[in-house]
């Protein structure tokens, strides 16, 4: 599904990430712990294609047998926004917008028509459990809902593989734990892979194969 070689990044004389080699594989889910300042969300970041190794010319990342790094900006965006969906700590919905239209923004970018937008986001809120509350914008939205309205925005596209950074980081306990298992629900019934960087030693732990990082490298891949 997902292979990287000799993945580097530094920012000046900081070398954030060092020769990182990873292959994880389809439907398959894998957390990434560590402290903070191991290297995690950067790593997540260039996986997704939002930041470039800065060894580009030696590095590699192949998607489903694609090699990616060395695509053009226009092509990585149009690539990023068919095959990845991201999850974030805090769910960043757009606040004038509800429920439903935050679900339909990477459709309408994939240049989707309204209804077929609409079609497969109203599916997904369903699944989600958030048939009543479509119209909704996020200020009228628990921090679970909003979060499970991500997860939607997330998958609207049909994504082969989700990135979360945090995902539960700003939620309670019991939304936690209910975002936890979704993901796990999600990967069993659409054979969805997520790559988790988290905190929570629980969810860390229910996944498939859990990653650690240490000073830029992964001690455990």
């Amino acid at each position: 599904m997902i292979k990287t070689k000799n993945i580097s990044k530094q920012y000046g004389e900081i070398e954030v990430l060092k020769n990182i080699n990873l292959h994880i594989k389809k439907s398959e889910i894998v957390s990434i712990v560590g402290p903070s300042g191991a290297g995690k969300t950067t790593l997540l970041q260039i996986l997704g294609t939002l930041d470039k190794p800065t060894n580009i010319d030696n590095a590699e990342i192949i998607f489903s047998n694609q090699s990616i790094q060395k695509l053009s900006d226009k092509e990585l965006s149009s690539f990023r926004n068919k095959h990845i969906g991201f999850i974030f700590q805090f769910h960043q919905l757009l606040p004038e917008f509800t429920a439903l239209e935050n679900v339909c923004i990477p459709a309408f970018i994939g240049n989707a028509s309204k209804n077929d937008a609409e079609k497969r986001a109203k599916e997904l809120l369903s699944f989600l459990g958030l048939v009543n509350r479509m119209n909704h914008k996020p200020n009228q939205l628990s921090g679970g809902e909003q979060q499970r309205v991500a997860v939607a925005r997330a998958l609207i596209n049909s994504p082969s593989v989700i990135f979360a950074d945090e995902p539960s980081g700003n939620l309670d306990s019991k939304a936690a734990k209910d975002l936890h298992e979704l993901f796990f629900k999600l990967r069993d019934e659409f054979g969805h892979t997520f790559v988790i960087v988290t905190h929570n030693n629980d969810l860390a732990n229910m996944a498939d194969r859990k990653l650690e990082m240490k000073d830029g490298k992964l001690i455990n891949s």
